[in-house]
């Protein structure tokens, strides 16, 4: 079994009694669900774009949001912001988030977006040093990362493959963002989005890639001859180029 502390991310802790109303108004899953076990989702703007994606745990009294360290201030500021008169307290926490491959230690659950990712702990003490090769697993799933193929106020999660992750409910009513998604969800062909490519060569995330001599998108997370990139999806059929790199379209975020 491999093991290790994600040292990146930190805890917030959503406690009192409209804890589950709370959230349930503001993130793009269903909280309902946490009856079944841990829970992806987003929070978003108004106008539907990406502002934050975490998992939520439940505990007796609280829910935990798990979530990439450098977004836990902004996320804390946000839901403040949103908290009113909610009888609800928000508060950063001290918990590490262990994560692994393997048979799931007492206490774990199985990482909710994708089996390949492994299982999830929240636990007060500190683990291992980094072990595993993340980006490689992200990468042959098509699984964006938090401030690399996510980009806050840029990025709308069906392009980058939140459905088919787990991360979105369609049938939960509304939340911040909703309708933007949801039209995008029933009433638009998506043009853009993530997707897994092959490349001949190691090249600077954020390269652009071209479709002959048409802009097509962009090279992100990379690993072992293939890569994740944000493409024109219309643009993105044949052989494009990044830099000195081939690249070839291998399958989108979405399927």
């Amino acid at each position: 079994m491999q093991r290790e502390e994600a040292a990146d991310r930190s805890v917030i802790r959503v406690s009192g009694p409209e804890r589950a109303q709370f959230l349930q108004g503001l993130v793009t899953n269903d909280v309902g669900r946490l009856s079944s076990g841990p829970v992806y989702a987003a929070i978003l703007t108004p106008q539907g774009k990406y502002l934050a994606d975490f998992i939520l745990v439940a505990e007796p009294e609280a829910i935990l949001i798990d979530v990439k360290a450098e977004m836990a201030g902004p996320l804390l500021r946000r839901l403040g912001l949103y908290r009113l008169r909610a009888k609800v307290d928000i508060a950063a926490t001290d918990l590490h988030v262990h994560r692994g491959l393997g048979p799931a230690p007492q206490g774990a659950w199985p990482d909710p977006r994708h089996p390949a990712l492994g299982w999830r702990a929240i636990r007060a003490e500190a683990g291992g040093p980094p072990a595993i090769d993340w980006d490689a697993i992200r990468v042959a799933h098509a699984i964006p990362e938090s401030g690399v193929e996510l980009v806050p106020d840029d990025s709308f999660i069906l392009e980058m493959g939140f459905e088919r992750l787990n991360g979105v409910d369609f049938r939960k009513g509304c939340y911040v963002g909703q309708e933007v998604t949801a039209r995008m969800k029933h009433k638009t062909e998506l043009r853009k989005g993530l997707a897994r490519v092959s490349i001949g060569a190691q090249v600077p995330v954020g390269t652009p890639v071209m479709a002959g001599d048409r802009p097509a998108g962009a090279v992100l997370t990379q690993a072992g001859g293939e890569a994740l990139a944000y493409l024109r999806l219309d643009r993105a059929g044949g052989e494009m180029t990044a830099g000195e790199a081939r690249l070839r379209l291998l399958e989108t975020a979405g399927g």
